[in-house]
């Protein structure tokens, strides 16, 4: 849709994930929403907005569906802005920047977006301090619905003391999204962005962000996103994290803390960060299309698997030199009748379709036996159809804990030397993958994987073994082509991709 405001368009899409009717044997699902516009150029010329130098000024107004409030460039010091109101899906309320990255938010400032069809466009936090306050940087109230914040910047907005805790984008409410936005340094405590979790379905979107380097925390508490809480790992909450950069984000063991159920991560670019996209909490949620690559980074992790019946396929995974619950996929041991903040048996999960390379260790089955009383083994789980080519010396499957009926079939693997005590459904034969131009693997024609996909399965079918070849989504998603605002460039300058 497009609102006119003599002289510029302001591209403004915010999806809303609907549940559609489903069986009653099924589960709720989330609705795709369609391709949206990053918000254009040119506000400067927006004559008739309502324009604030203020946050006193943005308090002051009386905003009706439609309206379009434009912030003066400059500084904007210890400014509590309260951005207030009820549009409409054609009519939304827009807050933008006069000059997008020319209105700084710097000091004790930050960002309240309390109402309904709210868009912020084009602020730039930077160096700000929220220590006294405890406030968060950009909150998300709980009576919020269907808001964004979009072409934004957040950097180094840190306190003295690492130990403060607040987040710097809080996502209370529903069917919010967060997207197109540069978020860099956090170095304090508590996630980077949360989503607080609730009884029923959430519907936010997180995509199309570049999260730039997070210093390890030292400490539980460093993620860069954070689904939920323990609290509420059986609400089906419906989020999708779906094609953002996380550059060395290095706060915690998690970078992506999933605590709920029925949430979407897909088609993320992890790139030499020291942690792992994490299904801590919760059931049946999907992690497919993900790029992690570790190149070799000390404890840049994979993906580590808790709870029941996820299905994680057609993800890429390089250069992963960690092993144990941070090898390229865990499956991790659960304890007996265990709390909701432990750890759940995992049972009836998916790992389908996976392409595994140069990584010290593909699969780590019971992994983190005996640690925090973990001692039942997975149980049910399917490893299908993927390919691991990896380093003479590396670890192809072990078996930390003896899993319960796990069946295995399709799978590839090739280069770490003499195996021994594999289970049926294990191929070993040179996969023949041959490096791109992305600094990627792709099969060569003559590889044994075209043409070797097994069974059927409803959430993925291809016709060759390991993950989908290069498509245009993951091409610029390595590059960081439509990553980040718009304002900002350079961002993938520094994303190589080493070969081994």
């Amino acid at each position: 849709m497009k609102i006119k405001c003599n002289g510029f368009f302001l591209l403004i899409a915010v999806p809303i994930f609907m549940v559609v009717a489903c069986k009653k044997s099924e589960k709720p699902q989330a609705v795709e929403p369609p391709p949206t516009e990053i918000p254009g150029k040119g506000n400067q010329n927006c004559v008739s907005c309502k324009k604030v130098k203020t946050a006193a000024d943005v308090a002051a107004l009386s905003l009706k569906p439609g309206d379009t409030v434009m912030m003066e460039s400059g500084d904007w010091i210890n400014q509590k802005i309260i951005f207030k109101g009820t549009g409409t899906a054609e009519k939304p309320i827009v807050l933008i920047a006069e000059k997008e990255g020319l209105v700084i938010l710097k000091g004790t400032s930050s960002l309240v977006i309390d109402g309904s069809w709210l868009v912020v466009n084009g602020l730039n936090f930077k160096n700000g301090d929220l220590s006294i306050s405890k406030l968060n940087v950009v909150d998300f109230t709980s009576a919020s619905r269907n808001c964004r914040l979009t072409n934004t910047s957040i950097v180094d907005y840190n306190p003295a003391d690492q130990s403060v805790d607040y987040r710097w984008v809080s996502l209370n409410g529903k069917n919010h999204r967060l997207d197109h936005c540069y978020i860099k340094g956090k170095a304090h405590l508590g996630p980077t962005v949360v989503i607080w979790g609730a009884n029923d379905a959430l519907n936010h979107r997180i995509d199309h962000n570049y999260f730039g380097s997070r210093p390890e925390l030292g400490s539980n508490g460093g993620e860069t996103i954070r689904v939920g809480t323990s609290a509420y790992y059986l609400s089906e909450s419906l989020n999708v994290i779906e094609e953002n950069i996380f550059d060395k984000c290095n706060g915690e063991t998690e970078i992506i803390s999933n605590k709920m159920s029925r949430n979407t991560i897909r088609n993320n670019f992890f790139f030499e960060s020291r942690g792992t996209l994490c299904l801590r909490h919760g059931n049946n949620s999907e992690v497919y299309g993900n790029y992690l690559i570790g190149n070799n980074v000390n404890s840049a992790g994979g993906i580590r698997i808790i709870g029941e019946s996820h299905l994680v396929y057609n993800n890429y995974l390089q250069g992963i030199a960690t092993t144990g619950q941070t090898c390229a996929i865990s499956i991790l041991d659960g304890v007996p009748d265990s709390e909701p903040s432990g750890y759940f048996q995992v049972k009836n999960v998916k790992i389908i379709g996976n392409t595994i390379v140069n990584c010290a260790q593909g699969f780590d089955i019971g992994a983190g036996k005996g640690g925090n009383n973990r001692t039942v083994p997975p149980a049910n789980c399917v490893i299908a159809n993927n390919v691991l080519q990896l380093k003479s010396g590396s670890s192809l499957i072990r078996f930390t804990d003896i899993p319960e009926n796990f069946t295995y079939g399709g799978n590839i693997a090739f280069g770490m030397g003499t195996v021994t005590g594999l289970p049926a459904g294990f191929l070993i034969a040179d996969t023949k993958l041959t490096i791109n131009d992305y600094g990627t693997y792709t099969a060569d024609p003559a590889s044994p994987v075209n043409g070797a996909f097994v069974g059927t399965y409803p959430f993925y079918s291809s016709p060759d073994a390991g993950a989908n070849k290069l498509d245009n989504v993951h091409k610029n998603l390595l590059k960081a082509t439509g990553i980040g605002p718009l304002w900002i460039s350079g961002l993938g300058d520094q994303l190589l991709i080493k070969s081994n």
